[in-house]
């Protein structure tokens, strides 16, 4: 097993299944070369399979145990910024005329 993280763009659509124990999962392709649309962390394993053709080719499957896609991003932020302030817990430091200094204010290239 190989822990890994990978970033790339879903390739077709997911299909959701369901397992012989009856639990359901869910199958999507990834192509990793181009692109950040989603991120996934888990367990890698290389395999192999033949083409058509009778070419072996070479595949990796993971099995994620972590999601991260542009939608993600986008409801924790809005989450973030409906979240109403406790004034007894200390808040971060903000510059008075905008957002701090790590946040640049351009959306994530998700």
């Amino acid at each position: 097993m190989i822990e890994a993280l990978v970033s790339g763009k879903l390739h077709g659509q997911p299909a959701q299944k369901i397992s012989k124990t009856g639990k359901p999962f869910v199958v999507a392709k990834v192509r990793a070369h181009a692109g950040d649309a989603v991120a996934l962390a888990g367990s890698l394993t290389p395999k192999a399979w033949t083409d058509p053709e009778g070419i072996t080719r070479p595949a990796l499957d993971l099995v994620a145990s972590q999601v991260l896609s542009a939608y993600h991003v986008t409801l924790k932020r809005r989450a973030l910024e409906r979240k109403p302030l406790d004034p007894s817990e200390p808040q971060p430091s903000r510059r008075p005329d905008g957002p701090d200094e790590l946040d640049d204010g351009a959306p994530l290239d998700f």
